[in-house]
């Protein structure tokens, strides 16, 4: 079995995307997630791989459009103001039905903001990534290990449905460093028939295209992409339930947010409140079907961000009605604390 190795999440990241056979890889320097291009700059020149440095963000996505056209497994990875200008580039992987692995070590905003975490971009990538009708893979891991383990899943799925995939990350799980374990499993990539990697001779010309001037056609097209989405939204939600079976308040929280009321949830249940926690791994597809189980039994939700409220439309949206949905934030940079979280399922507690 691989022994456990302390690294820096925006590293092991990286080396994590290497084990799952990206060889390129194209990118801007940003805080806070610098460490991630840094790292592949050493390691992709050991191993027959392609480090880029890109003259801009823009830039960078479009190379990395570039090298999932010819087949290969390409990624690239940013901060909060330079994921905004790859959003061209992000719709264009999309309507060329082309995977790709996209990460977004979140900093505060808006405008360059502040260099401290954020989950403020969570409407930028679960609903406004760029222009036209598609849906993105977003995954959002909790950990230094979940973010090894989930880069490997975003590959794959991207491959499996053709489609760009994000690592929605944040400023404190990049910088943050944990015990982890690197697979030592082979990674099998999946024939590409569709790449534009030469023909040679011996069949079709291959043509990657997002452009449609005939509305039927494009028509056509976005809604077989739906069909896929759809098929996406009932097989790939994950999320993780934490103490909900009898749960009278139910946290639902994400990434670096969802350590903090995992402890939270422990501080109540020693006080002898019912607290509970949803973390939803996928925040596209959504974990709607997590919600609504609750919904059945639990009184209150309380949806805990750093932001001012955005992943908390989608619980009111699934939940519609049925129960309370309070919400609880900081921005700017700020972190919660479980105190502070605690402080806030009293209040609720109290008004059951």
């Amino acid at each position: 079995m691989p022994e456990k190795v302390l690294m820096k999440g925006n590293e092991a990241l990286a080396e994590a995307a290497i084990a799952a056979g990206c060889r390129h890889f194209f990118g801007y320097p940003i805080t806070p997630q610098t460490e991630v291009a840094a790292h592949m700059s050493k390691r992709m020149p050991k191993i027959g791989g392609v480090y880029l440095q890109a003259e801009s963000e823009i830039a960078a996505i479009n190379m990395v459009l570039g090298a999932s056209a010819a087949g290969v497994r390409s990624m690239t990875s940013s901060s909060s103001p330079g994921v905004s200008l790859k959003s061209e580039g992000l719709s264009y992987l999309a309507g060329s039905d082309l995977p790709a692995v996209i990460v977004n070590v979140q900093r505060a905003g808006p405008g360059l903001g502040g260099i401290q975490p954020s989950q403020a971009d969570y409407w930028q990538a679960t609903r406004a990534s760029g222009h036209g009708d598609f849906k993105m893979l977003v995954f959002a891991p909790s950990t230094v290990q979940e973010m090894v383990d989930l880069v490997g899943i975003a590959f794959d799925l991207s491959d499996k449905y053709r489609m760009p995939a994000m690592i929605l990350s944040d400023g404190l799980l990049g910088q943050m460093m944990e015990p982890v374990i690197m697979s030592d499993a082979k990674t099998d990539i999946p024939e590409k028939p569709w790449a534009v990697s030469g023909h040679k001779g011996k069949r079709k010309h291959n043509i990657v295209n997002s452009l449609y001037i005939e509305p039927k056609n494009l028509d056509a097209v976005v809604r077989e992409r739906f069909v896929r989405y759809g098929k996406i939204q009932e097989t790939e939600q994950r999320f993780e339930n934490y103490l909900t079976d009898d749960a009278e308040i139910v946290l639902v929280a994400y990434g670096a947010s969802a350590r903090i009321c995992r402890s939270a949830v422990d501080m109540a249940r020693k006080e002898g409140i019912k607290a509970g926690l949803i973390r939803p791994i996928t925040l596209w597809p959504y974990p709607s079907d997590a919600i609504l189980s609750a919904a059945e039994k639990t009184k209150v939700f309380l949806c805990v961000e750093m932001s001012m409220g955005q992943m908390v439309d989608d619980v009111r949206l699934v939940v519609n009605g049925k129960k309370r949905v309070e919400f609880f934030g900081l921005t700017g940079g700020l972190v919660p604390t479980p105190a502070e979280v605690l402080a806030e399922v009293k209040k609720i507690k109290g008004g059951i």
